[in-house]
């Protein structure tokens, strides 16, 4: 059995399909531009393939952060 030991690199992985919001998105599967869009995924609405949304951002815990300063610092 073969285990990757290597850190995962996104910059080294490939060319990686995803749904971009807001823009014209044409299947990979049948060429159509129909979409079924849901909170992660979007679906093809003829085909059926599906590809994971990518809205540019960051999700879950810890998307906002913020800093407050010290009242001896606020005058």
């Amino acid at each position: 059995m073969y285990y990757d030991t290597d850190a995962f690199t996104a910059a080294n992985s490939g060319y990686r399909i995803a749904f971009h919001p807001g823009e014209r998105n044409h299947c990979p599967g049948c060429g159509q531009s129909h979409w079924t869009v849901g909170r992660m995924t979007a679906e093809c609405a003829f085909c059926g393939t599906a590809l994971p949304i990518n809205n540019g951002g960051t999700f879950g815990a810890g998307l906002f952060h913020t800093s407050r300063k010290p009242d001896s610092l606020a005058a």
